[in-house]
């Protein structure tokens, strides 16, 4: 009769047990999502992919600001300093003069010492030219004593400056970390919108990013395209008639002639730009300095309606004013939209309206 042996089990924590738990442990990490949920991410549609990167998009475009606004106020306190070392520079010059003139006239006191004023008198050969000279080193004395304070004072601005330096170095500190931190959000948020379109098809892509003709284009003809027709209808008659005043027509004509340049955050120009960057860049232009971020700019002018608009008027989007084109009338603006999509004329009513302001 034959032996039935009972089949010999594997202790879960075996070679193959291990390996298993290793691939499954990959396989998490592999289906973590983008965005950071920590959940596999299905196969989207490419309206799902459209609205996550319009999310992304929008999130990274905040935290640009918030770095524009950061990077601003770093560089103001950067100038600061050196104005602080600066000043306390210059007055180290003349402290040190000052104390080489109060050494000269303590070691010719001390050198005159010797004698006292009663003594030198009777011992003099010119009592009367004496008594002069005993008159001028009174008026000397009161010179060094005034020599004295007047150190004394140096040294007390001099640490003053240098209690205002260190409290300056560490705003600048505070606005360094800032930055880092907004750099690091904004990349994030850029490289999970990058991850997402590249598992579109060329064509998807184009579509969700709106660089496509309904000819069937590619995004770059596309692109180039709208380019050439909105520098166009720049040299169409009039094209700029409705703006206010001629620097809001000049700003306005810098806008159209950078359209298909790409969008880089944090830039000014002259090639690249963020929606923030070209407003600045296009009324730098026209020579009118504007803020540096969408939140301050928004009050650089009047404020008016949307139904007052007219060419040159700032038009800004959603609630916390994170985004800004220039209007140029018939309801469209330029503006530099996001990463995947250059500087080009777009609708405004393609975003939730905020609020607009005439700068000039």
């Amino acid at each position: 009769m034959a032996a039935h042996r009972k089949p010999r089990q594997r202790s879960f924590g075996g070679h193959k047990a291990r390996t298993a738990f290793t691939l499954a442990l990959a396989g998490a990490a592999t289906a973590t999502a983008f965005d950071g949920t920590g959940q596999a991410e299905p196969n989207l549609t490419p309206a799902q992919v459209k609205a996550k990167v319009d999310r992304l998009y929008r999130e990274a475009e905040e935290a640009t600001e918030k770095y524009n606004g950061a990077h601003e106020k770093a560089t103001a306190a950067e100038q600061r300093l050196k104005s602080l070392r600066d000043e306390a520079a210059r007055k180290e010059e003349r402290l040190n003069s000052a104390r080489e003139k109060l050494g000269s006239m303590a070691a010719a006191q001390y050198r005159d010492g010797g004698l006292g004023p009663a003594v030198q008198l009777a011992l003099s050969d010119d009592p009367d030219g004496y008594l002069d000279g005993a008159a001028f080193a009174e008026r000397a004395g009161d010179r060094q004593s005034a020599a004295v304070s007047r150190v004394r004072r140096q040294l007390r601005e001099i640490e003053q400056l240098r209690g205002s330096a260190r409290l300056e170095l560490t705003t600048l500190r505070t606005r360094q970390a800032e930055l880092e931190k907004h750099k690091t959000t904004i990349t994030g948020k850029l490289d999970a919108a990058r991850r997402l379109l590249s598992r579109l098809t060329e064509a998807d892509r184009a579509r969700v990013t709106g660089s496509t003709t309904t000819g069937g284009g590619t995004g770059t003809r596309a692109s180039r395209a709208s380019t050439g027709g909105a520098r166009d209808s720049l040299r169409t008659p009039g094209s700029t008639a409705g703006a206010p005043t001629a620097r809001a027509a000049a700003a306005v004509s810098y806008a159209y002639s950078k359209l298909g340049s790409p969008y880089v955050w944090g830039a000014t120009g002259p090639n690249a730009f963020d929606c923030s960057g070209l407003a600045l860049a296009a009324y730098r232009s026209a020579g009118i300095s504007l803020p540096r971020t969408t939140y301050a700019q928004i009050d650089a002018g009047r404020r008016v309606s949307r139904s007052e608009l007219l060419p040159g008027d700032l038009v800004f989007f959603y609630s916390g004013i994170t985004h800004v084109g220039i209007y140029i009338g018939d309801g469209r603006m330029i503006h530099a939209p996001n990463p995947s999509a250059p500087v080009r004329v777009a609708p405004i009513s393609e975003m939730p309206f905020a609020g607009a302001t005439r700068v000039v």
